[in-house]
């Protein structure tokens, strides 16, 4: 399972409970393929688990043991294995009389437990959950505080029937809150056992019952849509009156500057004047108070796989653009539908059309195909639905590229993608790639041999061959002139690797720094673990070695005149805010990232008569904060207010619907007495 941050939890309290009462397999699926199970085995106060599933090459690996005491809840637990991206989890919590003991990737805690209480646990299966919601049900309030601190709440919903090889069932689902920023949904049965764990994407259900599978990841996505709507009614602020933000500087990416203070008006979802600061106010217009603070146009990260989970989040953060580069094609088409009707908060999405060959390692969204013609239809599918662009992954066949990408130019599409396994970056290029994806897949090419396989987690591991490899080589050299010839863009997602490469047990990544404390207690222990094994001696040292290899590349490219992409990859939101604060570390000052992430990209992406800076005539697409992010780039994180769209949101609004503490508040506004105030006027 795959979310902002992936948190499951154990109970510990003293109310009677029922406890799983018979051995039971589910199946996990993800977008449609059966890709894993998670089996429960019971005998007398002990539940053996076994959890493991791998899609895209990755998956967890979990085994766990739980000594049940006459409640039915833990009085031990031990969680053994291995994360999606190979970390090692060694986890155990013990409970005795009052006294709560607990180790997991952050180090040691103890508590004494005066009243009842959840023990969060982080590589805990989703067959926690079903023991979670018979905790929470049998409390008064249905809430409860967590150990090691915080609070989880259960919501009980709507009751449907499932049908499958058991018969027809009554089963219920229920919202879990208080793990993560969004609520986990799972399904109960009569007896108050889980059935099945659903999201959108992914799904771990009572074996037996897996045609259901596509029906209750529909129920999963009308859940989180029902709660998104809920906040959008609360937070969209749609004056019906002309708006003017009035004493504010605004940054302009073409002079990399800040302007003298001005005053910005919109109307619609457009963008009539910007005026200076000495121009009344016309009657009838709602002002909102600048204070002097920064207007920023909005934000476009490079790299999303766009979910409802995680639009609010980039509107909150000033991410007001999104490309996505691949996924679900449904599920993506009704999000930009809800997006675009208002029903939802999201950023403007652009489309890129995932094509992936069919493998046992192959990933599951876009596109599956087994041969050039699947392929070629493939494309042509994408240039009908107008998609920006298409996007080659891991399992194509590389001979396939070069027919592909011509077809792609021919119907006016570009090209992107990840190096095909037994490829190089050498031979996408040549083969007619616009862009590269994820500097990994470059530097892969360097240090591999011709028959080792990236479509497993080698396209990580191998990373620790780096350190010694001289960038000065022909090796090198012929693949970053090929780039730089051929005017072929680079998208890094510099983040991602700093999180995969330098991310250890117990430690605050350096990323999170600061903000790590605004985010809900659970989100905070699950940041601080390791995504990659560093048990082997020496492999700490030679991802870190790793890591300064890649930003020393990236340095180079720059200077080569390569045009480097802005994109994260992890959600985007508050991770490309530190996206655009490495690609100060490869050179760029905190002015020209911020034209990178704005004018830079409208243009790249052809919308840069529309997008892309704050003037007459554009769409109103901006943030407002109160410091000078051009000389601190860190000022872009107290947002308080975005416009998107025309549509206001003041964050402090947003974050709490998250668990999040608000990094600075709202302004003032000033309504017409013709205007009645309101969260959604």
């Amino acid at each position: 399972m795959k979310t902002t941050v992936v948190l499951f939890a154990a109970a510990l309290i003293g109310s009677q409970i029922t406890a799983a009462h018979a051995d039971e397999t589910f199946t996990v699926i993800r977008g449609g393929s059966n890709v894993g199970h998670l089996k429960v085995d019971e005998d007398a106060d002990t539940v053996r688990i076994d959890y493991d599933y791998k899609s895209n090459g990755r998956g967890p690996t979990m085994v766990e043991e739980l000594r049940l005491g006459p409640d039915g809840l833990p009085r031990s637990w031990t969680i053994s294995g291995a994360t999606t991206f190979g970390s090692k989890v060694s986890e155990r919590f013990e409970q005795a009389g009052s006294k709560a003991t607990w180790t997991d990737s952050v180090g040691s805690g103890s508590a004494t437990v005066t009243e009842p209480s959840l023990y969060v646990g982080q590589g805990a299966s989703p067959w926690a959950l079903g023991m979670y919601a018979r905790a929470l049900l049998a409390d008064a309030d249905k809430t409860m505080p967590t150990l090691p601190g915080g609070s989880i709440r259960v919501e009980p919903g709507e009751t449907m029937s499932v049908s499958g090889k058991g018969g027809t069932i009554q089963v219920r689902a229920h919202a879990i809150s208080g793990i993560d920023l969004n609520p986990s949904y799972v399904l109960l049965d009569q007896d108050n056992e889980l059935f099945a764990y659903i999201a959108p994407a992914f799904i771990v259900i009572r074996e037996g019952f897996e045609s259901e599978e596509q029906r209750l990841r529909d129920v999963a996505a009308q859940l989180a849509t029902k709660r998104f709507e809920s906040i959008q009614k609360q937070t969209a602020h749609r004056f019906e009156a002309p708006l003017r933000i009035r004493n504010v500087r605004v940054f302009d990416p073409k002079t990399l500057a800040l302007t003298a203070p001005v005053s910005v008006r919109v109307e619609g979802e457009r963008i009539t004047g910007v005026d200076p600061l000495d121009v009344a106010s016309v009657p009838g217009e709602v002002v909102i108070e600048g204070a002097g603070g920064t207007l920023v146009p909005g934000l476009m990260d490079m790299h999303g796989h766009v979910s409802q989970d995680a639009a609010l989040l980039n509107i909150a953060a000033g991410v007001t653009t999104m490309r996505d580069m691949g996924n679900d094609n449904a599920v993506l088409d009704k999000l930009i539908e809800r997006i675009e009707a208002g029903t939802i908060a999201g950023p403007r999405i652009v489309r890129s059309g995932m094509i992936e060959g069919k493998s046992p390692f192959n990933t599951s969204n876009g596109i599956l195909v087994e041969n050039l013609k699947q392929a070629l239809d493939a494309v042509r599918w994408y240039a009908d639905r107008d998609y920006w662009q298409v996007k080659l992954y891991n399992s194509m066949k590389p001979e396939y590229a070069k027919p592909v990408v011509a077809e792609a130019h021919r119907l006016g599409l570009r090209v992107a993608g990840h190096v095909p396994a037994f490829a190089n970056a050498d031979a996408m290029v040549e083969a007619g790639f616009d862009e590269l994806t994820h500097i990994n897949q470059i530097l892969l090419g360097w240090v591999l041999e011709p028959n080792e396989d990236t479509r497993t987690l080698l396209r990580l591991t191998a990373l620790r061959r780096l350190p010694p490899l001289d960038l000065q080589s022909e090796r090198v050299q012929r693949t970053i002139g090929l780039i730089a010839k051929n005017n072929v863009a680079v998208e890094p997602t510099i983040g991602i690797h700093e999180f995969l490469l330098l991310n250890r047990d117990g430690q605050t990544p350096a990323g999170m720094a600061d903000y790590i404390d605004h985010l809900p207690v659970g989100a905070q222990r699950d940041a601080k673990r390791a995504w990659s094994d560093m048990s082997a001696p020496g492999d700490a040292e030679a991802y870190r070695g790793a890591y300064a290899k890649l930003l020393d590349t990236l340095r180079m490219m720059r200077e080569r005149g390569i045009q480097l992409i802005p994109g994260t990859d992890t959600g985007g939101a508050l991770t490309f805010h530190r996206e655009l604060e490495l690609f100060q570390q490869i050179g760029f000052s905190a002015p020209e990232a911020l034209k990178l992430a704005t004018l830079d990209m409208a243009r790249y992406l052809g919308r840069g008569d529309s997008l892309g800076s704050i003037e007459a005539g554009k769409l109103a697409d901006f943030f407002l904060v109160p410091g000078d992010p051009t000389q601190d780039l860190k000022a872009i994180k107290k947002i308080s207010m975005v416009v998107s769209d025309g549509v206001t949101y003041f964050p402090s609004e947003i974050y709490p619907h998250f668990g999040v503490t608000p990094f600075a508040d709202a302004p003032t506004v000033a309504l017409p007495k013709r205007t009645q105030s309101g969260g959604a006027d």
